[in-house]
């Protein structure tokens, strides 16, 4: 089994590459757990998957110089917008999959720290429809 460490790791939203902002990726996925169960199960739960939903949890640096990471980001908040996440920057293959689909612009925090903090922050996005596996 391969071990691997993140060291350059890909983001893009709205196809535009963030990665250069980016210091912590999280895409996590899940499906509703719905009890079935009937007199006939005797006595043992029975359970069937219901919705599937998703979060993408992203960790930028700051950058509001024009027309970086805080303007474009600022332009789509509220907004739908496609992501592709891979472990690697490397193109997508068997041994480094794409996971895709939209996530809901739902919150941005221009800014976000104390005294001597590094001007970061940590946002999770909700997905909207379909994430997806690639490995081409």
């Amino acid at each position: 089994m391969a071990k691997m460490v993140l060291k350059a790791s890909y983001l893009a939203l709205n196809g535009v590459d963030r990665s250069s902002w980016t210091s912590k990726i999280e895409l996590s996925t899940e499906v509703e757990d719905k009890d079935v169960t009937t007199f006939a199960s005797l006595g043992w739960v029975e359970i069937l998957g219901g919705l599937k939903s998703g979060q993408l949890a992203v960790g930028f640096k700051q950058d509001v110089a024009a027309s970086q990471l805080d303007a474009t980001m600022w332009a789509l908040f509220g907004e739908i917008v496609t992501f592709e996440v891979r472990l690697s920057n490397a193109a997508a293959g068997a041994s480094n999959p794409a996971w895709t689909g939209s996530v809901l612009i739902k919150e941005w925090k221009p800014i976000a720290g104390a005294v001597g903090d590094a001007a970061e922050m940590d946002l999770t996005f909700p997905t909207s429809g379909a994430v997806v596996r690639a490995t081409s």
